[in-house]
């Protein structure tokens, strides 16, 4: 009744604008590059410099192994980021910037890569993220920050403050005094060599180079997709504000949980992201299917394409499939994987032509027996998609002449 089938592509309806991409970073570079030289307008890389743990749900973990960088020793972990920073270069539009962010332990070495790749002339900030997580060190002072170096491809950077920039608000201030003007409208005004500065209400105040306001992310907090090192929106809503506009292009090798994707969809950009676990791709899937689960007649489609290496199924379904009144209701009973019963993820049900699957309905997280129901199409072959717990995706064909 099942037959295993390739799959290359796959298309949801919603949850775009945008591109997945199953694979390392330094390999899909080759691929962007051909389709995107030159047309993106930022690049935002979190390398996970630290082993990453994939939180499946409250009672499962999984220690994510990978060829990312933390995976590899010092020499060819800086060797291998050298040559990405390379091709984001190149990837670049004249008015792109990168935003690279490391640790205490990576920072210098990036820094200097980054001056070599992009020029010390084009270095913007290294912005400071202090953050009040996590327990405090008695052997050394308490490391309660992450770097963020920001680099432009060229001096026609396109960068714009003012959008996240915050009013100054109604607060009383040291050393300023409140005023009003002649068409009625209350500043703070400070006097000071000879010159006065007047501070309105409704005016803006720019973030610096160290950002406070924004609070890492507890273990319990509703955006957390399951990855240890995820950032929150907040976060990336700020980056992407000031350095893009609507419609751009939005790059992120090292996607993990997904937060770029989320933030720029949102935003109104196209982004184009990688990760090399399947575990990335789930989280991204899910949380853009959380994000987008009521579509809207008068919103435009934006789809959502996963892209992977074709692979064949190594495991055994028990199912059954029936028809009525013009559905087709798959009866999910059993997952075996290499003769013994496997967790599942992920399953959908949907359609496939020239090797891209379209699902029509879903489960995450599915407990078995699980059942999946679409309707019936003429010279449709349905296609039934699977995700177990080691990460590893299958594809099936049923045979509707034997039912």
């Amino acid at each position: 009744m099942f037959e295993p089938v390739y799959c290359e592509k796959e298309v949801h309806e919603l949850g775009g604008p945008g591109i997945f991409f199953l694979g390392d970073a330094q390999d899909i570079l080759h691929s962007l590059l051909d389709e995107y030289k030159g047309r993106v307008q930022l690049i935002y890389l979190d390398p996970p410099f630290e082993k990453e743990i994939y939180r499946l749900n409250s009672t499962k973990s999984i220690q994510l192994s990978s060829l990312n960088p933390c995976n590899h020793t010092k020499d060819s972990n800086l060797s291998l980021m050298h040559g990405i920073l390379t091709g984001c270069h190149a990837l670049l539009k004249p008015t792109g910037s990168i935003y690279l962010h490391a640790n205490y332990k990576q920072a210098a070495y990036m820094r200097l890569f980054l001056d070599e790749v992009f020029g010390a002339a084009n270095f913007m900030n290294e912005i400071i993220w202090t953050y009040r997580s996590g327990g405090r060190s008695t052997k050394h002072y308490s490391r309660k920050h992450d770097n963020i170096l920001f680099y432009r491809k060229s001096g026609n950077c396109y960068f714009n403050i003012e959008e996240v920039g915050i009013p100054r608000g109604a607060n009383s201030r040291n050393h300023l005094r409140k005023n009003i003007d002649q068409t009625g409208k209350v500043f703070y005004s400070l006097k000071t060599g000879g010159k006065t500065y007047r501070y309105y209400e409704d005016s803006l105040i720019y973030p610096s180079d160290v950002w406070t306001d924004i609070e890492y992310l507890h273990q319990n907090d509703p955006e957390r997709s399951g990855f240890s090192s995820q950032k929150p929106e907040a976060l990336l809503k700020r980056i992407l504000t000031a350095s893009t506009r609507e419609g751009d292009i939005v790059a992120d090798l090292y996607s993990g949980s997904g937060t770029t994707a989320a933030v720029a969809s949102k935003l109104g950009r196209f982004f184009l992201v990688c990760d090399s676990s399947p575990f990335g791709l789930y989280a991204l899937r899910k949380r853009q299917h959380q994000a987008y689960n009521i579509p809207n007649l008068f919103d435009e489609a934006h789809p959502l394409e996963f892209r992977y290496p074709p692979n064949k199924p190594i495991f055994a379904l028990n199912a059954s499939v029936k028809k009525s009144d013009g559905f087709l209701t798959l009866e999910l009973d059993n997952y075996k994987a290499e003769g013994k019963a496997c967790e599942l993820v992920y399953c959908a049900l949907g359609s496939m032509r020239q090797n891209t699957f379209f699902p029509e309905v879903f489960l995450d997280s599915p407990a078995l027996p699980a059942s999946l129901k679409m309707p019936l199409k003429l010279n449709t072959q349905p296609i039934l998609q699977t995700m177990d717990i080691r990460g590893i995706q299958g594809f099936w064909s049923l045979k509707m002449d034997s039912l």
